[in-house]
């Protein structure tokens, strides 16, 4: 069964993070683009591929033949497309952050559950090349019982001109901030406790452009961090162990091949050069190693994988209802009030 889809947006986050992996897919057909604007050069090569471009938003939500719906527009639309894609009877993947509020998205999860559909964000980075190496690590069992993960997202810019926003939701923490925190809940779940250091140190007339955040789940702590004034390579991801040590540099490559306008089908594709390799230290049976672990192949398109197995097959959701929920759940909140601040989850804020 192919699923004809349709997209609302028709800028970077369309053309560069969601096509290249749809196109390449069988069970699915693009039918059509929502556009506010004709982009015809844009266009060109997506028409020859029989992709119609519509500018009247009802041309799309009206199609009876479009099963799902991509929202990639700017963040503070997401929730009135999904809203309208639902009411239309539309499943729906939402770019990152899927709402700014926690309430925002249990009315859609809810609204979603009435009309018998499927209703997710596009958490993408869950299949990037270094969270897999973390992963496959820890499975092995050779860092024994782990006990803190620290997570990066660092560059070097120091100039931040004044923004069109200074929104506290169009900061650093719901724009990449979100996929930090989707990777530690996606592993963990809801943390019990939450520290938050979030700041603007750029340019104070902005929104965040800085933030600490630690989560506290028993006995691990996840460290998460982003900075835009790291000028030294910093690990992207260290975790720590019983038994060793996990260290990684160099973010997944998918994202540099794509601006270069290379395909996910191409040979070499994403794959990480063997001096960005993991190194892994650790002892067992009372003897110290030390290893190089290759970067497994990271894959954005599972995403609509697993999605079509939603949707067609009934499966659950690779990004579930209360993944959702406290994942924005810890944006609200550090975002919200003074920093920094130390928050229990469990006591101040139980999950109803």
């Amino acid at each position: 069964m192919t699923l004809k889809m349709g997209f609302i947006g028709f800028g970077k986050s369309t053309t560069i993070f969601h096509l290249p992996y749809v196109l390449i897919r069988n069970q699915y057909e693009v039918k059509k683009i929502y556009s506010r604007t004709a982009k015809p050069d844009m266009e060109k090569p997506y028409r020859e591929k029989n992709i119609e471009f519509v500018y009247e938003l009802a041309q799309l939500l009206d199609d009876k033949e479009i099963s799902l719906i991509t929202i990639c527009t700017s963040h503070d639309t997401h929730y009135e497309f999904a809203k309208a894609c639902l009411q239309h009877g539309k499943n729906v993947l939402v770019e990152k952050p899927f709402c700014f509020t926690g309430d925002a998205a249990k009315e859609l999860l809810e609204l979603a559950a009435v009309k018998g559909l499927v209703i997710m964000p596009y958490q993408n980075r869950r299949f990037d090349s270094d969270f897999l190496a973390l992963q496959e690590v820890m499975d092995s069992g050779r860092l024994g019982k782990v006990t803190e993960i620290e997570s990066h997202f660092d560059y070097y810019n120091p100039d931040a001109p004044d923004a069109n926003s200074s929104s506290r939701y169009n900061g650093a923490v719901y724009g990449l901030g979100v996929h930090l925190i989707d990777q530690a809940v996606s592993l963990f779940g809801r943390p019990e406790k939450v520290y938050y250091d979030i700041r603007s140190v750029r340019n104070s007339n902005n929104a965040d452009d800085y933030f600490h955040i630690e989560l506290f789940y028993s006995q691990l702590k996840f460290i998460l961090k982003m900075s835009h004034l790291v000028k030294a390579p910093y690990p992207k991801f260290l975790a720590h162990g019983t038994n060793g040590s996990f260290m990684k540099y160099g973010i997944d490559q998918q994202e540099k091949d794509l601006f270069a306008g290379r395909t996910p089908d191409e040979s070499g594709f994403g794959e990480d050069p063997q001096n960005a390799y993991a190194k892994i230290a650790y002892s067992e049976n009372g003897n110290d190693h030390q290893e190089s672990w290759t970067t497994p192949k990271g894959d954005y398109g599972r995403i609509y994988d697993l999605l079509y197995e939603t949707i067609v097959h009934h499966q659950p959701k690779p990004v579930t209802d209360e993944e959702i929920l406290t994942v924005i759940e810890i944006m609200e909140r550090g975002v919200n009030g003074e920093n920094p601040k130390v928050l229990n989850l469990q006591r101040e804020f139980p999950r109803q």
